[in-house]
């Protein structure tokens, strides 16, 4: 998997780095976020209300270079490093890690604009594992909490979003293919659908009310699907840079790899950072 990425990447580079119109680490990417998708570059926390746990996200995507072809069309390629992390809140202050999930991988997008509008696609080849960590195991007890134990949890896919934006209201659907996973009773693909709509300007010109849904549908055992439902405000640029606060309401399979199968139901509020 390391070698297939780092071929990819020194192909792609080199072959548009030769090229006077290609900007190299641009400040923005190409392809925003699926605002209410859990795996995207997210830096911030998430309280879950009537629990006593909450998650920390830590991560970043970066376009690498990105290149104007013709008629308003914008090509790149970039990378995805992030974690995604649940703890827990204990007296003193403490919120020891019970589980943490890494991604790592590659990804590619395309749009044409029209205007205001846009269509587009992005195109990820990533890399997923996810652990126990100290904070899962009762070291009063010498067992792991909830008779738990770890286990190899891995994924390899490739996934493809086309998406079309009309007056900042963006949809998008899609399909992950997992080419490798453990455990092997996993689905081989994953099929996507949602939307986000961020209003600009409609109270002062940095402030972005916002909402947004993911749905999301994986085979374990039978077709079951994921459902996240956002809706906050962003202080800063809608499609870009900027800080949001937000409620998220999620329900379906637990997305941490050591909790693979389990149903979840949580409400929450986030706070995050697009970089």
């Amino acid at each position: 998997m390391r070698i297939i990425l780092i071929i990819l990447l020194f192909i792609q580079v080199k072959t548009f780095a030769q090229t006077s119109e290609t900007k190299i680490f641009p400040s923005d990417l190409n392809i925003q976020p699926f605002t209410a998708n859990f795996l995207e570059p997210k830096l911030g926390f998430m309280f879950e209300q009537n629990k006593n746990e909450l998650r920390l996200n830590i991560g970043n995507s970066v376009d690498i270079l990105q290149k104007e072809i013709s008629g308003n069309i914008t090509f790149s390629i970039g990378a995805d490093l992030f974690t995604y992390t649940l703890l827990r809140g204990e007296k003193d202050f403490h919120f020891p890690v019970d589980a943490v999930d890494y991604l790592f991988g590659l990804n590619a997008g395309i749009k044409k604009e029209f205007g205001e509008n846009e269509i587009g696609m992005r195109f990820r080849l990533s890399h997923i594992s996810a652990h126990f960590v100290d904070g899962h195991f009762d070291w009063e007890t010498n067992y792991w909490r909830d008779s738990l134990n770890p286990k190899v949890y891995s994924r390899e896919f490739i996934e493809i979003i086309p998406y079309y934006s009309l007056n900042k209201f963006r949809i998008y659907g899609g399909a992950t293919y997992l080419y490798h996973v453990d455990p092997e009773n996993a689905g081989k693909f994953i099929y996507h659908l949602g939307f986000d709509k961020f209003f600009e300007n409609l109270f002062y010109e940095n402030l972005h009310p916002f909402v947004a849904y993911d749905l999301r549908f994986q085979k374990i055992e039978k077709y079951r699907a994921n459902n996240t439902i956002q809706a906050g405000i962003k202080y800063g640029k809608a499609q870009g840079r900027g800080i949001s606060i937000h409620f998220e309401y999620f329900n379906g399979k637990n997305i941490h790899g050591e909790y693979f199968g389990l149903n979840e139901e949580y409400s929450a509020i986030g706070i995050n950072l697009d970089l």
